[in-house]
């Protein structure tokens, strides 16, 4: 039977260790690249806007928003024109902000 050598032993479990903390800062310097190009701001705006499109909670609200917006200035371009009157204006502005509120509260009841 061969005799085990402490200091075999210690060489093996030595160069077993080099290795694994070779793996590990490979795998470490890997997730440090992916990490850093996830906190690229382009890359955050991008993952930002992939989940607003993707989520149909933010895309109702979205077009709810819309349509109340484009109803609430087109009301007061029909209504008011082009005016210079300061006092139809201040109207006007008041006037686009309430129908923009109720038509964006009320937008599931005008789209059915």
């Amino acid at each position: 039977m061969k005799k085990i050598n402490q200091t075999d032993t210690l060489n093996e479990t030595i160069a077993l260790l080099e290795n694994k903390q070779a793996l590990e800062l490979l795998s470490l310097k890997q997730q440090f690249e992916l990490t850093y190009e996830s906190l690229k701001p382009l890359n955050i705006i991008k993952s930002v806007f992939s989940e607003m499109t993707t989520s149909s909670d933010i895309k109702g609200n979205v077009i709810s928003n819309v349509i109340g917006m484009s109803t609430g200035y087109l009301t007061k371009k029909v209504l008011l024109g082009s005016t210079h009157n300061p006092i139809k204006r201040i109207l006007g502005t008041l006037l686009q902000l309430v129908i923009t509120n109720v038509v964006t509260k009320h937008s599931d009841n005008i789209k059915l």
